[in-house]
């Protein structure tokens, strides 16, 4: 098994990135957030030119029949950019959903002609997968409930809602069935997702468990492309910043600060990378547990280092702070999956 990045990822990285540079700048990013935060003409163009919606979708159902190396490498790149778009949502854990159903609906999500969100608490995970929801179906099909806290379901033209380890989707969304709550990521909004007798189509068996552990292991490359803006836009600062008529990059206190912080960084990449590679239970609470954190440390360093400027809504690293902290709590707390990973290894616990 090997962490390194092959050469398709890195040319995939490079197609993603410089479409992010020219087009989802952190200025844009900033602009869109207070009145309109998903940018669903960039989210066409990343499904339609470069291909993003489809990679986990087999070749002979529309998509890429790529794997979650790549999809991974898709999810540094928008953690980098914060970008506004519903990758993660529905080109992860609503397309992992219906893999195994193997619907034609993937051809629809491969192909950017539609959007899904997997109508589940974005705080619940593989350990409380019924975390923030409760719907029951009728014998008609239909469904009736309240899921909390649903990440993408504003901008979705359907709605996956598992019920009872079954799948079902809404593809009529009428008005009042998705309410916008507050969050304090405004690139990625939640919502209450309410069904009153909803008419659902039923579309196969789904385990819960394992697509939210597999988002799990997906969010921690998320968190890494986070973690590496962070430092890297604080590296240039440092060195730019100049105080006592030197740059305040070369006080030693600061070195340390940076070199502590890029050792994290480098261990967060290697958790990632072995979290899609391996997948397994323990891979996913491993990456989860450090990652987590390390992208708020990062968060927190870069807006500190960043003195008077990094407390400004001008700076765009309260965005890259308010995303860590949302993706602390999201698919598993990192005390989450520590505590799932002492019971996996037998680590024993408290008496």
């Amino acid at each position: 098994m090997s962490l390194l990045y092959s050469d398709v990822e890195e040319e995939l990285r490079a197609a993603v990135r410089a479409l992010l540079a020219d087009r989802c700048p952190p200025s844009a990013v900033l602009r869109r957030v207070e009145s309109e935060p998903y940018d669903l003409d960039l989210w066409k163009t990343l499904a339609g030119e470069i291909g993003v919606a489809g990679l986990l979708v087999p070749e002979e159902l529309g998509g890429a029949g790529a794997s979650a190396s790549e999809a991974a490498v898709v999810l540094e790149e928008l953690g980098r950019a914060v970008a506004p778009v519903p990758f993660l949502t529905s080109s992860v854990l609503a397309t992992r959903a219906l893999l195994p159903t193997r619907d034609a609906l993937l051809g629809e999500l491969a192909e950017g002609r539609k959007t899904a969100a997997l109508a589940v608490s974005f705080a619940a995970s593989a350990y409380r997968p019924d975390r923030g929801a409760s719907v029951s179906v009728d014998g008609e099909g239909r469904l009736s409930g309240t899921v909390t806290g649903v990440a993408g379901a504003e901008v979705a033209d359907v709605l996956l809602v598992p019920v009872d380890g079954d799948l079902y989707a809404v593809e009529s969304i009428e008005p009042g069935v998705v309410r916008v709550v507050p969050s304090i990521d405004l690139t990625r909004p939640v919502a209450e997702v309410t069904f009153a007798r909803t008419p659902a189509r039923r579309v196969g068996a789904c385990d819960l468990a394992a697509v939210l552990r597999f988002g799990a292991g997906l969010l921690a490359s998320e968190q890494l492309g986070v973690a590496e803006w962070c430092l890297e836009t604080t590296l240039a600062y440092v060195k730019e910043r100049h105080q006592f008529a030197r740059p305040i990059g070369s006080f030693q206190a600061i070195k340390h600060r940076l070199a502590d912080l890029w050792l994290d960084v480098v261990r967060a990449r290697a958790a990632a990378r072995n979290a899609v590679a391996d997948a397994s239970s323990i891979s996913v609470a491993v990456a989860q547990a450090w990652n987590a954190g390390v992208a708020v440390h990062a968060a927190e360093e870069a807006l500190q280092l960043h003195g008077g400027i990094g407390m400004t809504w001008e700076h765009p690293v309260h965005l890259y702070l308010k995303r860590a902290k949302a993706a602390e709590v999201a698919l598993g707390t990192p005390g989450d999956h520590r505590e799932a990973l002492a019971s996996l290894v037998d680590v024993p616990g408290p008496e």
